[in-house]
């Protein structure tokens, strides 16, 4: 049902500026908008929205970094050296003349790690050796390949790529954030919209008040002047008078500041015009569907509030960290193998045809290492299930007060739904108040302070009553933002909306949510 209208603001934009204002600078082009239009001017242009908006790519540039570990790497090596050494004679009694070895090296190498503790190396090397004790250049080229497998420590899949899922579900908790920072956006928007129409037509209220308080002096001097009135009953008009200047000057700074913080959050392209007027557009109804049981709009803030979701997903990532952990209590021991065939000759090519004879050379073994006491890894292991216990109990207390908050606001939303109608039948019984007390002043059995109170009282229940509907519209779009059902309520997609699942009976799952597979290093 249509409960009231509130007067259109382009009526009274020409009251509420100053005329020496409008003549001091060129007229500015009135913003006229919408609530939905001014949410979605706000989801484009918000200067702190295009800030959030740049976390999510951020993190995902750490996700890479992370897989990056595990691609390739190519490295590569050229040197020269030059000798020049004494030689010992061979009767050892003296030095002969001195050697001269120019040598010159390159290697090129190809190295890659796989999420299973596997090191593969490969390697080509060749040198040349100028010796001035021989007539010819010597070359050697070498191929090889190293594998090193980890037996221990370093071994396990879940631990090796814990860091990869780890930086996933920081972009998830950064998009997460993002959706909360949007749906506070939304909500701050729509509040700022009915925080300044509310101002406006407070305005208008003020302003007939004020009408009807010079009516009434212009009425108490009249009678005065013909005496059928006592000259004290003017001071209750007079100062019934200055106070309705009085809150229409307070009223005007209200509606200022109210229209600086909309223009803030709208911030209409290219640049804000801090003069600009907004002209707001909208009907008041009330839905005529009536809320649904507050254990529904709990059901739904279980599932989809994204500082809930975040919560799960911190506990998926210290999961992954006592899994991490875990895997460096263990000692080092990795097995290796090295194989590789070298050419000699005293060209490069020659050299190069020598690597097809039957030498070769094999090298295999084991490392170990154990640190003393290992009281590092166990420090982080530690600090990684506590912190994984922490994060438990911290989801459990944002559940309650998720509860809490929902529970309140549906409280809040219900009683403003009914308050609306109590203002609304308090208004007519302020105004047939008036009409009866100002019927009595005229014919002489009420006085002007009588009068002035059933004035004041009037203008206290139209503000209460503005005041109760736009307190119902911004109670229930904080109801709707409180269960995270904000955004799909508006139409508006957000990254974030899928629910995170979190089971309790598997408290070293490290499967990633929401789809997520393991990287193909």
């Amino acid at each position: 049902m249509i409960l009231c209208a509130f007067i259109p603001l382009c009526v009274l934009a020409a009251a509420q500026t100053p005329a020496h204002e409008a003549s001091a600078s060129p007229p500015v082009e009135p913003l006229r908008i919408g609530v939905q239009q001014a949410v979605l001017l706000a989801l484009e242009n918000n200067k702190a929205l295009i800030v959030q908006r740049t976390a999510p790519e951020i993190r995902r540039t750490i996700e890479e970094e992370e897989r990056a570990i595990f691609d390739p790497v190519l490295s590569g090596q050229v040197s020269q050296r030059r000798s020049i050494a004494d030689r010992p004679s061979r009767a050892a009694s003296g030095v002969d003349t001195s050697v001269t070895v120019d040598s010159t090296i390159g290697a090129i190498a190809v190295d890659k790690l796989f999420p299973g503790g596997t090191a593969v190396g490969l390697t080509a090397t060749t040198s040349s050796m100028d010796s001035s004790l021989y007539d010819n250049t010597f070359v050697s080229n070498r191929l090889g390949v190293t594998v090193s497998q980890a037996l221990l420590r370093g071994q396990s899949v879940r631990a090796n790529l814990a860091r990869v899922h780890q930086a996933g579900i920081d972009t998830q908790i950064s998009e997460y954030e993002l959706r909360g920072f949007t749906e506070v956006l939304v909500e701050q928007v729509e509040s700022s919209f009915w925080d300044y129409a509310m101002a406006q037509r407070q305005i208008a209220i003020y302003a007939d008040s004020l009408r009807l308080a010079e009516q009434q002096r212009a009425e108490a001097q009249e009678r005065i002047h013909i005496g059928t009135l006592a000259e004290t009953e003017l001071a209750a008009a007079q100062a019934e008078l200055a106070l309705r200047r009085e809150n229409l000057i307070t009223a005007r700074t209200s509606l200022a500041r109210e229209r600086l913080n909309l223009l803030r959050l709208l911030n209409p392209p290219p640049t804000i015009n801090w003069e600009t007027e907004i002209l707001l557009e909208y009907r008041i109804e009330l839905p005529e569907t009536p809320l649904d049981p507050v254990e529904q709009h709990v059901q739904v803030a279980l599932k989809m509030r994204p500082d809930l979701n975040q919560a799960r997903l911190l506990i998926q990532r210290g999961e992954l960290e006592v899994v991490r952990t875990r895997n460096g209590l263990l000692p080092r021991l990795d097995a290796f193998i090295t194989f590789g065939k070298t050419g000699y000759a005293e060209t490069f090519v020659d050299a190069v045809r020598d690597l097809n004879q039957e030498s070769y050379d094999v090298e295999g073994g084991l490392v170990l290492e154990l640190p003393l006491g290992n009281r590092a890894a166990r420090a982080r292991h530690t600090r990684a299930v506590i912190s994984r216990q922490q994060s438990i109990k911290a989801l459990e207390n944002l559940t309650q007060l998720a509860q809490v908050d929902v529970r309140s606001a549906h409280v809040i939303v219900t009683s403003l739904h009914e308050q609306i109608a109590a203002t609304a039948a308090t208004r007519q019984f302020q105004e047939e108040k008036l009409r009866v007390e100002t019927e009595k002043f005229r014919v002489g059995k009420s006085t002007s302070l009588l009068v002035a109170q059933a004035q004041r009282d009037l203008v206290a229940s139209q503000i209460a009553e503005v005041r109760a509907s736009a307190n119902y519209f911004k109670a229930l779009v904080a109801l709707y933002r409180l269960e995270g059902s904000l955004l799909p309520r508006r139409g508006l997609s957000a990254p974030g909306a899928e629910p995170v699942t979190w089971d309790r009976d598997e408290p070293d799952s490290t499967t990633p949510s929401r789809g997520q597979t393991a990287p193909n290093p």
